[in-house]
């Protein structure tokens, strides 16, 4: 980790935040609890315990492994349905293959992005080739969920495949940093994924000793996970490593270091940063379906139950 990088960080532009910018606050710090996912697959559950008001416009996110499967091991998850939201898989190591309901799907791998829009509804399954289920091998991702305001619930599926060598890249004032925009602007400089709730997604790497400080909209809400490695996050050093969440509060810059030393297996700190205007709707949220009232839930499974949200493709294997 990670798949897309550049020998010489120098090259790329640099990003700092204004002298008067107002650092934000570290609110609370989470740690992420582990579990399985689809088939069977390990992920840490990065936003549990945080409480919705931080989290808004995102609903959910998962670190899927990181972990070596041996020949015959490799999982993915059934075809299930989704209605109500987008959900965003970046893989950082390893294969996946996607495909949906809508005609949507593709491959990706060792840092590309799908993006899939799921509106009113659809059907899709998420699974590793039938090569890497007979090699095994290394597999790390993420999977984050994404809210639509009530407006755009209902709109047509869509998908956005994202290429690793698409993402943005950026450094800090010294070079310590590499910063990969997946969606949204950072200091004027934008991510390629397309969203409809504004939001940002930055995957960020940082060197031992080195130190970030970004400048950040203040209309959007703040939060760091990290990926991999120890650090801090905040002006006070609020002590962060693998696996923990930190939620900031208000402000228009936030700081993240990483620590001077780390574990050879894990030599730098990654970490993934997020913000979004919150929506501020009410949210019914249970399984495959996020909506804004329970009577919607309830005809999201009505329409599931009676094939309105798609069916499996004849030729799916």
């Amino acid at each position: 980790m990670p798949a897309v990088t550049v020998e010489n960080p120098l090259t790329l532009p640099r990003v700092t935040a204004a002298a008067d910018a107002v650092a934000r606050p570290v609110l609370a710090v989470s740690t992420a609890p582990g579990g399985f996912e689809g088939e069977g697959f390990p992920v840490r559950r990065a936003f549990a315990g945080i409480a919705y008001q931080h989290l808004d416009p995102f609903i959910m996110m998962d670190q899927m492994g990181e972990v070596e499967y041996a020949p015959g091991e490799p999982k993915g998850t059934p075809w299930h349905p989704h209605r109500g939201f987008e959900t965003v898989t970046y893989l950082i190591d390893g294969t996946f293959i996607h495909q949906d309901s809508n005609g949507g799907g593709g491959t990706i791998r060792n840092g590309d992005t799908q993006w899939m829009t799921a509106g009113s509804g659809l059907l899709h399954i998420e699974a590793p080739p039938e090569s890497l289920v007979m090699s095994g091998g290394l597999f790390h991702g993420l999977q984050l969920w994404v809210n639509l305001p009530a407006a755009d619930k209902m709109m047509d599926p869509r998908y956005q495949d994202i290429r690793g060598g698409q993402v943005q890249l950026l450094t800090s004032h010294d070079g310590g940093a590499l910063l990969r925009v997946i969606a949204g602007s950072l200091d004027g400089h934008e991510g390629p994924g397309i969203t409809h709730t504004p939001i940002t997604m930055i995957h960020a790497t940082l060197r031992p000793g080195a130190e970030v400080t970004l400048p950040w909209r203040e209309d959007f809400n703040g939060l760091a996970y990290v990926l991999a490695g120890r650090g801090a996050v905040g002006t006070d050093r609020r002590p962060v490593h693998k696996g923990q969440t930190a939620v900031f509060g208000t402000g228009s810059s936030l700081t993240v270091r990483a620590d001077e030393s780390q574990d050879s297996n894990e030599p730098d700190l990654e970490v993934v940063l997020l913000g979004g205007r919150p929506i501020r709707e009410p949210m019914a949220h249970y399984g495959p379906f996020v909506m804004n009232s329970h009577a919607e839930l309830k005809q999201a499974f009505e329409d599931f139950q009676s094939g309105r949200l798609g069916t499996v493709p004849a030729d799916a294997s």
